[in-house]
């Protein structure tokens, strides 16, 4: 089939929940992909922060490959190797204790609901527990994610939704302060906004959560499914501030393209909240995320991806930097590692599919900001040819 094909085929079998972009990707090999008519593109999208070793390592394929020949799924009702060895590398990156592993990301934000919950209904015997989300936020599709997604526009179809969750202003400590009362059970937040147009949680703010929740036992749940696994230079962005949550969710890059998720939690948390019983899942955790996710760690920690993300993405940020300088169409730059985003007084939509028509892949966030969430493995050569097809398609933009 032509790629007019596949997409006709796609648009008469596939559910339409996606507005997608007019091309049919095949394959891909460092940071570029490469659709069914041949045309390469560079890729500053990575799946949307998942493919943080870019397309084709050799040795994160083959690791899967073995894995394949050896055993792909046992349940959870037995043990397995590789993800033994994945939560022992996950807790030794986080710091964090005991760790559950998810399809996804949103169904870890499920894990850490209920995680907190169950704390809270074991310290007191209460079922009426509130949670305090942020405005502008995005945690995921699923009902109880929805419910602490702080945007009406995806929720409102769906409600009534999960009851007692609250919304504070991100970075905007008083107003979560006046949300507090006896009820209050977490506090939910990305450590970097995303969806929400790509804003770094300031140091006051969530060290004055932090703070506040040690004192009121209250748990910290930080969202590091977009900003985690190295984005921001740090292995998780909140050890870039002096704050250690309660309860951590992380997906996307994890397993670097294969499905998976975890929340992780303290040990206090864990002897207080789920216990066999409460929770569960029949793919989550099989032999062949373990071994994606055992060898990303390996590769990131080998190969010093951290290191490298620190240095390239003040590169990035320069040049970003310079294009706001030149076009006065861009409003804001915002961000922190190879997670950063420019604010539009254009439509981004029309940016993105222009930049697409020239080889570049660049994704959105909220209504008027550029994402620029590449592979981590980005070089100077790229961020400098993304650099030109940018300055052109905001050159003519205005003309």
């Amino acid at each position: 089939m032509n790629s007019v094909e596949y997409m006709e085929t796609a648009e008469q079998n596939l559910l339409h929940t996606y507005n997608r972009f007019g091309v049919v990707l095949e394959s891909g090999k460092g940071v570029r992909l490469y659709d069914t008519d041949g045309k390469q593109y560079l890729d500053f999208a990575a799946g949307i922060a998942v493919c943080a070793l870019g397309y084709g390592n050799a040795e994160y394929n083959a690791a899967l490959k073995e894995q394949v020949d050896k055993l792909l799924h046992t349940s959870n009702l037995y043990y397995n190797p590789p993800i033994i060895q994945a939560a022992a590398l996950v807790k030794k990156a986080s710091g964090m204790d005991r760790v559950f592993f998810t399809n996804s990301g949103a169904e870890a934000v499920e894990g850490a609901i209920k995680s907190a919950k169950k704390y809270a209904y074991t310290r007191d015997g209460h079922t009426d527990h509130e949670i305090i989300a942020m405005e502008n936020s995005f945690h995921g599709r699923t009902l109880g994610a929805l419910s602490v997604t702080g945007n009406p526009h995806y929720q409102e179809a769906f409600e009534p939704l999960l009851g007692g969750v609250r919304f504070a202003r991100f970075n905007d400590l008083d107003s979560v302060k006046a949300l507090i009362n006896d009820k209050t059970c977490a506090i939910i937040l990305e450590t970097v906004q995303g969806e929400g147009g790509v804003y770094p949680a300031s140091k006051d703010f969530l060290e004055g959560i932090a703070a506040i929740c040690q004192e009121k036992d209250i748990l910290l749940i930080l969202d590091e499914i977009q900003c985690g696994m190295g984005r921001t230079g740090a292995m998780f962005a909140w050890q870039h501030y002096n704050v250690r949550p309660d309860i951590m969710v992380a997906a996307k890059a994890l397993g670097c393209g294969v499905p998976v998720g975890a929340f992780l939690t303290t040990e206090r948390v864990a002897q207080k909240s789920l216990v066999p019983g409460d929770h569960g899942t029949t793919y989550g955790g099989n032999p062949f995320v373990g071994a994606a996710v055992s060898k990303v760690f390996e590769i990131m920690e080998r190969d010093r991806i951290l290191e490298h993300v620190t240095a390239i993405s003040e590169y990035l940020w320069n040049r970003l930097e310079a294009l706001k300088d030149k076009h006065e169409c861009i409003h804001d730059h915002r961000g922190i590692g190879l997670m950063q985003g420019l604010q539009l007084a254009v439509p981004v939509g029309v940016v993105s599919k222009r930049a697409l028509q020239q080889g570049l892949i660049l994704i959105t966030a909220g209504s008027n900001v550029l994402r620029f969430v590449p592979p981590l493995i980005i070089e100077e050569e790229h961020i400098d040819e993304m650099y030109r097809i940018l300055d052109d398609v905001l050159s003519g933009m205005v003309k």
